[in-house]
């Protein structure tokens, strides 16, 4: 059994109790997350980043998803998430240089996984920055991007696939150059009502 204990709570965010985290999946409690999408600013382009789940997750391993991501425990606090990137990707932010998107909700079922999220969500905006992506081997197997304004299209059902470019790891971490055209099954099942919030509050603040 997983012993990740979390913080529970009912639709309206009243905080019910706690559970570990695979009761938490089993019975579909409503918990917190830690969600942080990468923006960097290329030559007068924006592009946003994707992370690239590894083949030995146990859920949706393969997938493109949130630049870095996770679960935040029944003993931390929302600033405690950032922990979630350096581990991931090897980047060390600062909380304060990120930001605030707001709470949004995020709820993924398929079959006997019920992941339903209030995610706190942050943007991080830089600027023709390079990028020293040390990777989470078991977590993360790669890194790519899209253009953001392809991304804002994609979300809100305007494109059905856009262009990323990256790189992605093989098992002697040898980094592979990846340039293709994804679609949504591509992705992590977001519902599209996360996905447009994301999508319009990322543009709200660029």
């Amino acid at each position: 059994m997983n012993r990740e204990i979390m913080n529970i709570f009912d639709e309206q965010r009243n905080h019910i109790g706690t559970a570990n985290r695979d009761d938490v999946h089993r019975e579909g409690h409503w918990h917190e997350t830690f969600h942080c999408w990468f923006v960097n600013e290329e030559k007068g382009t924006n592009f946003v980043y994707f992370q690239l789940r590894s083949d030995v997750k146990k859920d949706f391993p393969s997938l493109l998803d949130i630049t870095a991501a996770g679960h935040l425990l029944a003993n931390e606090f929302v600033f405690d998430g950032i922990r979630e990137i350096k581990e991931e990707l090897g980047i060390d932010v600062l909380f304060n240089d990120l930001i605030s998107l707001g709470i949004i909700k995020d709820c993924i079922v398929t079959g006997e996984f019920v992941d339903r999220e209030f995610a706190h969500v942050f943007l991080y905006k830089t600027h023709d920055y390079q990028f020293d992506f040390q990777l989470q081997k078991e977590e993360v197997s790669g890194v790519v991007k899209a253009n953001l304004d392809d991304f804002y299209e994609f979300c809100l059902g305007q494109k059905e696939e856009i262009r990323v470019e990256g790189f992605m790891t093989d098992e002697q971490n040898t980094e592979m150059f990846i340039s293709k055209n994804i679609m949504k099954n591509d992705f992590v099942p977001h519902p599209d009502s996360y996905l447009i919030h994301v999508a319009r509050r990322i543009k709200d603040v660029i």
